[in-house]
């Protein structure tokens, strides 16, 4: 097979995660075809490092919120347009949107009919809210990645092919040993609680939650006078991060390599995270964690009559239970989240405790086939072009 007649995948991720889970497909896919495969598309510097050269930044959709995402619409509408211009004059063998549903399936929506299959990698989180969209994106879509066992019959029921991959978490973690190895180059003590803060990897959720952290840190170091923090943080928030740490009352290390994340994973004693993608690598971890988050008054009302789940943490969903703390909105409070914080970094018995918990977690989330989820994904995907007979 020549490079021209090498599959050409067409990949759309909109934030930081799905840098991540995209990075790690297109890795996949390079070791599944023996490198002979092309990639265009949109995406970060985790799938840039892969090969891919973005149309433009990825940073110019990494928005959240119903209310936030009003004043950066007309940008929004002209990234998606210019999207789907790319795919149509690209024409490749598949298109697979990641994640960031509001912007990719939109995007996916638009080039139903162009000539090649659609696949989306997460799939929406209907079982949350709005339980009828399963059948609107089963009306355009060729085929569904799951990451969860119990979201298949959701879409199924409505004709939409779906394969469950496993949680891309499951293949990131470090070796525990990287604990010890990370403390000793960073100069953390042994006697020191290092505590993981994780105020979010978008400017919203930063800009919201790190006045919180930080009075949070001022709260625990009363009774723990050594406590270090350490916070992994991607590019496009690096610079609001190492701000606001700047100013808090703790010594804080502030990483942006992923390898350095999940040494840091490995080193922390416990978590104090942002709801999202980086609680189930800390439930991979194993790191007892405290999940926070908050989001304008408007958005909190609108999502409160919607939702029709009682957690925000993955970890809680998979086992229908609060196995990871949750302080949402009004309780998103540095009185409340420094208590549940210090009964980890003091509670040798509760750190275990949840630590099994998440044993049951880790094996709900590592998908239905064999080997890491970024293969079973990339497995996915070739049937497809295979099964459409596009190269």
């Amino acid at each position: 097979m020549t490079e021209t007649e090498a599959p050409l995948i067409f990949l759309v991720a909109g934030e930081p995660s799905g840098d991540q889970l995209g990075a790690h497909l297109m890795a996949a896919l390079t070791a599944e075809t023996g490198g002979r495969i092309r990639f265009a598309g949109v995406g970060g510097p985790r799938m840039e490092a892969e090969g891919l050269r973005s149309l433009f930044p990825m940073s110019d959709l990494t928005v959240m919120g119903l209310v936030e995402v009003l004043p950066h619409l007309r940008r929004l509408l002209r990234r998606m347009s210019e999207t789907e211009a790319a795919a149509r004059r690209l024409r490749p063998s598949l298109l697979v949107t990641i994640d960031s549903p509001a912007f990719s399936l939109r995007v996916a929506k638009r080039l139903k009919g162009a000539g090649f299959p659609l696949v989306h990698y997460v799939a929406p989180s209907v079982w949350a809210w709005k339980p009828w969209r399963a059948r609107k994106v089963a009306a355009f879509l060729d085929h569904l990645l799951a990451l969860l066992p119990f979201e298949p019959p959701y879409f199924e029921a409505h004709g939409l092919a779906t394969t469950v991959v496993g949680h891309p978490a499951v293949e990131m973690a470090a070796d525990p040993a990287a604990g010890a190895a990370f403390r000793a180059a960073r100069a953390v003590e042994e006697r020191a609680p290092l505590l993981a803060v994780l105020p979010g990897s978008r400017r919203s959720e930063v800009t919201r939650l790190s006045g919180i952290f930080g009075d949070t840190l001022a709260l625990l170091k009363r009774d723990f006078p050594h406590l270090r923090a350490v916070v992994p943080t991607v590019p496009n928030v690096s610079a609001l991060v190492r701000a606001a740490a700047a100013a808090w009352p703790v010594e804080t290390l502030v990483l942006e390599e992923p390898p350095e994340k999940y040494a840091a994973f490995a080193a922390a004693d416990a978590a104090l995270a942002a709801s999202g993608t980086v609680a189930v690598e800390l439930a991979v971890a194993r790191v007892p964690t405290v999940v926070a988050y908050r989001v304008s008054p408007i958005t909190a009302a609108i999502a409160r009559r919607m939702l029709k789940v009682r957690y925000a943490s993955l970890p809680n969903l998979v086992l229908d239970r609060e196995v990871q703390p949750e302080f949402l909105q009004e309780n998103c409070r540095a009185d409340r989240l420094a208590p549940a914080v210090a009964d980890f970094l003091s509670g040798r018995e509760l750190r275990r405790r949840q630590t099994r918990d998440l044993d049951l977690v880790v094996a709900a989330l590592s998908g239905a086939g064999t080997g890491a989820p970024s293969r079973q994904a990339a497995r996915a995907v070739l049937q497809v072009v295979a099964e459409t007979g596009r190269s």
